[in-house]
C-alpha cells in the first residue's frame, strides 16, 4: 500500500497558474447569482405574508412596493455584474502580478456586492412581511414599515457603491 504524498509548494505552483479571468468570472457570477438569490429570498418572504393577509378587504397594491424593493436588489447585482464584466479582457500566459490583482479584485468586489444584496433582499422581505401583517391589523403603520423596508433595501446599494470603488483602479493590460 502506498501512501500519496502532496508537497504544499506544488499545491501554490498549480494554483498560481490559474488564470485570473477565472476569478473575475467567478466575481461577476456571485454579484449576479447571489443577488438575485437575495431577491427571490425576499419575494418568498414577503408573497407568503401578502397572500396571508390578503383575506382582509383593506389589501391595496400599496403592498405591493415589498416586492418591488426586492427586485431592485436583484437590478443592482446585474447592474454589478455589467460593470465588473466590462473590465474583463484576454490575458496572455503567464499573467502580470497586476492581471492577478484585477482577477482577485472584481472576485472580491463581486462576493462583497452578492452578499450585501443577498442581506438587503433577505432584510426586505422579512421587513415587508411585517409591514403586510401589520397593515392587515393597523392601517397607520404601513408608512413607518416602509421607512424600514427604504432603509433595508439601501444596504444593496451600499454593496454596489462598495463594490464600483473596489475596482475602479483594475484593468486587464
Amino acid at each position: 500500500m502506498s501512501l500519496i504524498y502532496y508537497n504544499f509548494l506544488d499545491f501554490t505552483k498549480s494554483f498560481l497558474e490559474i488564470n485570473p479571468i477565472y476569478f473575475a468570472t467567478f466575481g461577476v457570477f456571485f454579484s449576479v447569482g447571489v443577488s438575485v438569490l437575495g431577491a427571490g429570498w425576499g419575494i418568498l418572504l414577503t408573497a407568503s405574508s401578502l397572500m396571508g393577509s390578503s383575506i382582509r378587504t383593506t389589501f391595496r397594491s400599496k403592498h405591493l412596493i415589498s416586492i418591488l424593493f426586492c427586485e431592485a436588489t436583484a437590478i443592482y447585482g446585474v447592474i454589478a455584474g455589467f460593470i465588473f464584466f466590462s473590465k474583463l479582457k484576454e490575458t496572455d500566459f503567464p499573467p502580470t502580478p497586476d492581471q492577478y490583482k484585477a482577477g482577485y479584485m472584481i472576485f472580491g468586489a463581486g462576493l462583497a456586492v452578492g452578499f450585501c444584496n443577498l442581506g438587503s433582499g433577505v432584510s426586505v422581505g422579512v421587513a415587508g412581511s411585517g409591514a403586510a401583517l401589520a397593515d392587515a391589523q393597523i392601517s397607520s403603520l404601513f408608512v413607518k414599515m416602509l421607512m424600514v423596508e427604504i432603509f433595508a433595501s439601501a444596504l444593496g446599494l451600499f454593496g454596489l457603491i462598495v463594490g464600483v470603488i473596489q475596482i475602479v483602479s483594475v484593468s486587464f493590460k
